[in-house]
């Protein structure tokens, strides 16, 4: 009986030190991680086999163009094109914009007016027949994330 009880004890120490081990494990974010302003945007495209040189010809004229405006106008801080040459294959293309702050991907008229009299009518009704006459028949979006990077504090 009393090994039983001390199997027991053990057990239930053992059990109140493995849940109570997570707690003690929590990060405090901005004392011991430091959440960044800056987002990243990646968006996974999947092209068709022998398509990619005309999706890079498209992204060229519409994507590059639109984004070098709003790098100018202070909108994003960087962009990127990825090609994946190994995995799965369900994604071949990752697109990256990088904006200043999360306040970036909200809503506003006069940023959208802004990069509008830059961009054009005639740039904005070109890109639009690119993505329904190219881009809908040669590639697939296969997921659109937002990412904030973490730094995690010196332990000084």
């Amino acid at each position: 009986m009393k090994s039983i009880l001390k199997l027991i004890s053990v057990a239930a120490g053992t059990a109140s030190l493995a849940l109570s081990t997570p707690a003690l494990a929590q990060m405090q974010p901005w004392a011991d991680y430091t959440p960044q302003e800056t987002v990243v945007e990646l968006t996974y495209v999947k092209v068709d086999e022998g398509q990619l040189g005309f999706y890079l010809e498209g992204l060229k004229g519409t994507w590059v163009k639109a984004n070098e405006i709003a790098k100018e106008l202070g909108q994003i801080t960087d962009y990127g094109i990825y090609v994946v040459p190994f995995g799965s294959n369900e994604v071949n293309l990752v697109l990256r914009v990088n904006y200043p702050n999360m306040a970036e991907l909200d809503p506003s008229k006069a940023k959208y007016d802004q990069f509008m009299q830059a961009w054009g009518n005639a740039n904005m009704e070109s890109s639009n027949k690119t993505v329904r006459e190219l881009y809908n028949n040669i590639r697939e979006i296969k997921g659109t994330y937002v990412l904030r990077e973490i730094k995690m504090n010196s332990d000084d």
